[in-house]
């Protein structure tokens, strides 16, 4: 297994009078596509919020590449070459395709072959290039928040549920993506609760229950078992054939 990029050491991360997470503990693996999986209300978008600024942990430490970036605020995280996507896509509806990509990117300029490599994956970005991000369709939207995550090589990228409410097809050209991703050497830390999804990109996986770590494994142990797939998801493999 290689060395972690990311560690979180006994995280504690309280949401008003709520303690959401209660000791959180997992490393993702530097190259890696770590698959957090867990129930709903388990505090998986509470992980990735904490880790990317967003909430501050009331206790423990958050540590990327070396450094603890627990008390840090949001925009410094992504100088630092985290990017995240969250569930709500975080897209600008009422600028164009070509203005939402310009925004993400550090110099206000996309590289012309990583925006040809975009496209060969989410050949939409490119056909609606100029149409205000508001006018595409839930999926187009989805393809759009993760370009905007990868329009720049980032170290460790948070992806929360992107197959949620998308079709067939545009998840395969995901996993096409993301295992294109995986190959560049960059890191990957996905909330999914499309465990099929999950288990065909995962290298690692972590579940969370109640806002703990109740299970570390290799994805490919914990796809060839559903006794623990039920025991830990409420599911199986074989509900997604």
């Amino acid at each position: 297994m290689a060395d972690p990029i990311l560690r979180l050491e006994g995280v504690h991360t309280h949401i008003g009078q709520y303690h959401i997470l209660q000791g959180v503990d997992f490393e993702v693996p530097r190259g890696e596509l770590t698959v957090l999986l867990g129930r709903n209300g388990a505090g998986k978008t509470t992980t990735l919020r904490t880790i990317m600024g967003l909430w501050k942990p009331s206790r423990g430490r958050v540590v990327f590449d070396g450094q603890d970036i627990g008390g840090r605020d949001t925009p410094d995280i992504a100088q630092g070459g985290i990017a995240y996507v969250p569930e709500a896509m975080g897209i600008f509806a009422d600028l164009t395709v070509r203005e939402n990509m310009i925004l993400a990117a550090r110099d206000g300029a996309p590289d012309q072959a990583r925006l040809d490599w975009i496209f060969s994956f989410f050949p939409a970005l490119k056909k609606f290039w100029s149409l205000a991000a508001g006018h595409l369709s839930g999926g187009q939207k989805q393809m759009l928040s993760i370009a905007r995550a990868v329009v720049e090589p980032r170290r460790l990228i948070l992806i929360d549920e992107p197959t949620k409410g998308i079709a067939p097809a545009i998840i395969e050209n995901m996993i096409r993506a993301f295992q294109d991703l995986k190959r560049s050497d960059t890191t990957i830390l996905l909330v999914e609760q499309n465990f099929r999804f999950a288990s065909m990109l995962g290298d690692g996986v972590v579940v969370m229950d109640d806002g703990r770590i109740v299970h570390r494994d290799r994805m490919a142990a914990l796809a060839g078992d559903p006794a623990a797939q039920t025991r830990l998801l409420g599911l199986s493999l074989d509900a997604h054939q």
